[in-house]
């Protein structure tokens, strides 16, 4: 049988090592999805930059990168589309890698459509971490108010979690 302090002992390691987890968890999900610009219309980022996509803020979209930062109001954003192939949809003055076409390798991939304080037409298009992509789709769906785009069926399972 145990004495007394040392399940004690034992109980303070597991609520450390507890604590500990939640709070990497935590500290996770208020980092955002990773993800990489891979190119469209701002010319405030470069292409294939990567950063993170925060949908903490109820006014912005940000997209954070080691050389600065976007934003963009929630409000003036126009059309979520995600598939795991660059949107020929929306071209929009996208430029997309033919690299990233031809890859085999399951890529998800996020467009964002917005105006701009012109009132012009602007896209981003994100590869996104594949780990991160469902909570970013329902964070965007709930800020915005607007309903993601699925390029196909397959896009919809991927990005709903069916499949």
């Amino acid at each position: 049988m145990w004495c007394k302090s040392a399940r004690h002992r034992l109980m303070a390691w597991l609520c450390a090592g507890w604590l500990t987890w939640t709070a990497a968890l935590l500290r996770a999900g208020s980092e955002g999805g990773r993800a990489q610009y891979v190119g469209g219309t701002t010319a405030a980022l470069k292409a294939n930059i990567e950063g993170r996509i925060l949908t903490t803020d109820h006014q912005v979209f940000e997209f954070r990168t080691r050389l600065g930062s976007i934003t963009v109001p929630y409000e003036k954003i126009n059309l979520l589309e995600y598939g795991q192939q660059a949107s020929r949809r929306y071209a929009l003055g996208v430029i997309v890698s033919p690299v990233l076409l031809l890859s085999k390798k399951r890529k998800h991939f996020l467009t964002i459509g917005y105006r701009d304080e012109q009132d012009r037409q602007q896209a981003m298009v994100f590869r996104v971490d594949k780990r991160d992509i469902r909570a970013v789709l329902a964070a965007l769906e709930a800020r915005t108010g607007r309903r993601v785009e699925f390029q196909d069926e397959e896009a919809r399972k991927a990005g709903r979690g069916g499949g």
